[in-house]
């Protein structure tokens, strides 16, 4: 099982892989604010469900 099968928040590299998108893409989306991250100690995050409502899916 990969570890970001449940992860609920994601680097964004894994959110990238989530959602079979290029890495450069998901960067975008969270510079333009359509993708939500959240401080966890000195990393920024992405949590999964805000992710998958970018991309239109219903979690």
């Amino acid at each position: 099982m990969n570890k970001t099968d449940n992860s609920l928040a994601l680097t964004m590299k894994d959110a990238a892989k989530l959602v079979g998108v290029d890495y450069r893409t998901i960067k975008l989306g969270i510079e333009s604010g359509t993708i939500p991250t959240i401080q966890l100690g000195p990393r920024r995050m992405i949590p999964r469900a805000g992710l998958l409502r970018a991309f239109g899916i219903n979690a």
